[in-house]
């Protein structure tokens, strides 16, 4: 049992601390207050080679494991979450190609994206499909040697800066296996009949792109259909156990940007005539706050190891870590800016920010509740 990163992990995490200090952090509060998409930043990310890591080498990736992958979305996730979300997704929906996608697939679209020419979106939710996956409504039918694309998809993360997009439809609505009715297809930004709306307003995770999508008659080629018809269900219940592991780097990044702001505030911030840190209150915060983040960390560390390693394992390890993860981001940017004080309210310190970016991380890729219901069926199904 070995509890210490390679010297080769070691090495990428400070590579990454650095660009995120010095590529995210400087720019971080001008995306979130303009909701505006870092290009800049994501063309100094493709020249780092972060943008799909995890694609392999031949298709221009550098075929990181979910372990590595985790380390970068911490890094990049403690510097800034909105602006994390834009780097750690801009291969989003790249791993439904890698698994099942043929090889005209993968070499049409993973190297655009490793390189920074293209980013890609998943597209699964909609207004009236969000944890019930067997509730998309959105229609894919054959005539000839196409495929036609019906309904609309909404929370699409990269929504309109995507240049592709994997997404579940609905092929097979007569068959009574209701989990053997969906497929996943390749979908290009520019099809007719595709329109995007950007969504505004968010609570959070401003810098990152959100839109809603529209299908009108989308036609693209039969060719495009990714692994088998009808496997869709199948193959997106793999790809939530690798995301879900990726939710919970962000969520361990969240809670260590926040708790480490946090401790320099307590350290400078003086009242009585000392600084607040060395008030008891204060310190059990911290110890709280750093505690919490540290088992987040090791449970996602956990996954992401079971992800490569032990496939039996990793859909209860992903929720356990995605839920425990994002619950401590949640509750670290609490305390966070309640060590801040009336600081901490306004968006003079990073802490208020952290605070909103938060809590998405118990929302998206399953909520807390749909963690919860997996573990509990695991549980019943294999034990302890």
């Amino acid at each position: 049992m070995e509890f210490a990163l390679s010297d080769e992990q070691q090495q990428l995490r400070d590579e990454v601390r650095r660009f995120a200090d010095n590529e995210i952090k400087p720019v971080a509060s001008e995306h979130d207050a303009g909701e505006s998409y870092p290009h800049g930043v994501m063309d100094a990310a493709a020249e780092m080679g972060l943008l799909a890591p995890h694609v392999p080498v031949e298709y221009g990736g550098v075929g990181y494991s979910a372990l590595e992958n985790a380390i970068i979305t911490e890094e990049l996730f403690a510097a800034d979450p909105g602006v994390g979300l834009c780097v750690s997704s801009a291969g989003f929906g790249a791993e439904a190609l890698i698994e099942f996608g043929t090889d005209d697939q993968k070499e049409r679209v993973l190297p655009e994206v490793t390189a920074g020419d293209a980013v890609m979106g998943s597209a699964i939710s909609e207004p009236q499909a969000g944890s019930d996956v067997t509730s998309v409504a959105t229609r894919a039918e054959k005539d000839g040697d196409e495929w036609v694309i019906n309904g609309s998809k909404m929370w699409i993360t990269n929504g309109t800066v995507a240049d592709y997009f994997v997404v579940v439809c609905e092929t097979d609505p007569e068959v009574e296996d209701r989990y053997s009715g969906y497929s996943q297809i390749l979908v290009e930004a520019d099809r007719d009949g595709l329109t995007r709306e950007k969504i505004t307003g968010k609570l959070g995770i401003r810098a990152s792109d959100t839109a809603e999508l529209r299908f009108d008659d989308v036609r693209v080629p039969e060719e495009n259909l990714i692994g088998q018809r009808g496997m869709g269900f199948l193959q997106l219940m793999q790809f939530f156990d690798e995301t879900r592991t990726a939710v919970a780097a962000q969520g361990v990044g969240i809670a260590r940007g926040a708790a480490e702001r946090a401790l320099a505030y307590a350290e400078e911030r003086e009242q009585f005539g000392r600084p607040i840190g060395d008030f008891q209150a204060i310190e059990h915060k911290l110890a709280e706050m750093h505690t919490n983040t540290e088992a987040a960390r090791w449970l996602t560390y956990r996954s992401a190891w079971a992800v490569d390693e032990s496939p039996d394992d990793v859909t209860m390890l992903a929720s356990m870590a995605k839920e425990f993860a994002s619950r401590t981001a949640v509750e670290v940017a609490n305390e966070a800016v309640q060590v801040h004080g009336g600081a901490g309210f306004v968006n003079d310190h990073d802490v208020e920010r952290f605070y909103r970016d938060s809590k998405i991380t118990q929302i998206y890729e399953g909520t807390t509740e749909i963690q919860k219901n997996i573990i509990a069926r695991e549980l019943f199904d294999k034990g302890f």
